[in-house]
């Protein structure tokens, strides 16, 4: 996820429902049965047959036993962890498992391929919330709403509903179906420093206008400290990082109901404005800091704050990374005049609609994402994405910022609510974002005012967006 926005410029972020108990391409392929036909039915499983992951293991043996699920997945600590829990899942259901693991960059354009050659390779697919709109219109995925309605394929004991709702809403559906169940996510939130923070007497930021003041208030306090560190590259990484506070105050670099251009509206100047005044306070050099080097200056005691993505908590409180690890505290993205938001971003697993073993196929998924299974996949490094996992006291002693994290996930679920993508669904997102941020990183170097520079933005995003 976070190799995300170096690969964006480059990589363009490209429904008939199909029923689950359907026959043909429906079919497991096996002559086991699959859909309405044979013991593998929704009707053919008797009542209590899957109440427990044991019992669920011998009818799902009893009916795809013997079948192979090829996998196309990219590598990523989720990965990893599905993969050790994978013969687990192989010695309770007899269904082998094929991984093909590569590099997320080649990932979307290695299933798409599949795809249109009609191939049918792959039966489980690892896609990434952003491509979930152009899979399902495509029909690329399957729907799963029928699955997660039937009992007997979705037991109990797998709990979607604790799947936290920013990611169930946000990251795994298409024109209002479910077409993936959500692996690992992240949103982004605010590191400070406690020691510093309760040595002057302050409280984290809860708003806008809070987390400037104590940007200024530390930039310069002690020698070498800096008020803040963001993301600031120029390029997409300078877009990401005003994305980052810029819904707070109602902007946004496109209207995702009309597709108009918003540069010049005057909620996206001002977040714009308020990005560039708060840089002020961050390291001289945070105009070519990507997310490495924000991390690396909070790390390293330069910043008093830090406003970044979750899923790099785990670095500033490793005691072999971090010279501060024991002096953290966490907060959600403050608030600004257009309410809460947050980011949000994440991974789903998925069926492919030419799967001739979807039924199988869904039976992994159930199992590798069950909340059973959740304890031991975040213990083999595994990001979460279930609010029982945010909650468990054992892994809150061992992360402290996963409350944190919980709350600012609420906070992308608002912007979820509101029908906004966090980050715009445009076929030129590519070219979007590094204008965008082009010209706040000339706002930044003084070779214009914020005015200006949002104007020019808006002329060639209209250019590239008609």
């Amino acid at each position: 996820m976070l190799k995300k926005w170096t690969q964006i410029v480059a990589v363009v972020l490209l429904v008939a429902m199909i029923s689950a108990c359907g026959a043909g391409n429906g079919g497991n392929g096996t002559g086991k049965g699959n859909g309405s036909e044979g013991n593998g039915g929704n009707g053919g499983t008797p009542s209590g047959a899957t109440d427990t992951l044991e019992a669920w293991g011998e009818t799902i043996k009893s009916q795809y036993g013997g079948d192979t699920l090829n996998l196309a997945f990219a590598s990523h600590p989720s990965t990893e962890s599905f993969q050790k829990l994978t013969s687990d899942f192989e010695k309770l259901t007899g269904i082998k498992v094929k991984w093909e693991v590569m590099e997320e960059t080649y990932l979307k354009n290695k299933q798409l391929l599949d795809f249109t050659g009609k191939t049918g390779s792959y039966d489980v697919l690892m896609v990434d919330g952003f491509w979930m709109s152009e899979y399902g219109a495509k029909k690329v995925t399957e729907p799963l709403d029928a699955y997660l309605s039937d009992e007997n394929k979705t037991p109990a004991w797998f709990d979607y509903e604790d799947i936290v709702p920013a990611y169930r809403n946000g990251i795994s559906k298409y024109d209002g179906s479910v077409y993936g169940i959500p692996t690992a996510g992240e949103t982004r939130f605010i590191a400070y420093r406690k020691d510093l923070f309760d040595k002057y007497g302050k409280q984290p930021p809860t708003t806008m206008d809070e987390y400037l003041e104590l940007a200024q208030f530390f930039n310069g306090k002690e020698d070498g400290l800096y008020g803040v560190s963001m993301r600031a590259q120029r390029g997409v990484h300078a877009a990401s990082g005003l994305m980052t506070i810029m819904y707070n105050f109602g902007g946004g670099f496109l209207n995702q109901q009309t597709g108009e251009v918003t540069m010049t509206d005057p909620k996206t100047i001002e977040a714009f404005q308020f990005y560039v005044d708060l840089l002020k306070n961050a390291p001289k050099d945070v105009v070519s800091y990507t997310h490495e080097e924000a991390l690396s200056a909070f790390m390293t005691g330069k910043t008093a704050m830090w406003l970044d993505a979750t899923a790099l908590a785990k670095r500033i409180l490793d005691p072999a990374s971090s010279q501060v690890y024991d002096k953290v505290g966490f907060a959600p993205t403050p608030e600004g005049p257009g309410g809460k938001a947050s980011a949000l971003a994440g991974w789903n697993m998925s069926i492919s609609s030419q799967s001739k073993k979807k039924d199988a196929a869904w039976a992994f998924i159930v199992y590798m994402n069950s909340k059973v299974n959740a304890k031991a996949y975040v213990d083999g490094g595994g990001v979460p994405v279930r609010t029982s996992i945010y909650e468990n006291e054992e892994l809150v002693a061992a992360d402290p910022s996963y409350p944190v994290q919980l709350a600012a996930l609420n906070d992308a679920n608002v912007l979820v609510e509101k029908g906004i993508s966090w980050i715009p669904p445009h076929e030129k997102l590519g070219q979007i974002l590094d204008r965008v941020g082009y010209y706040i990183s000339a706002a930044m170097f003084g070779e214009m005012t914020v005015q200006d520079a949002a104007a020019k933005a808006q002329t060639e995003l209209e250019d590239i967006t008609q």
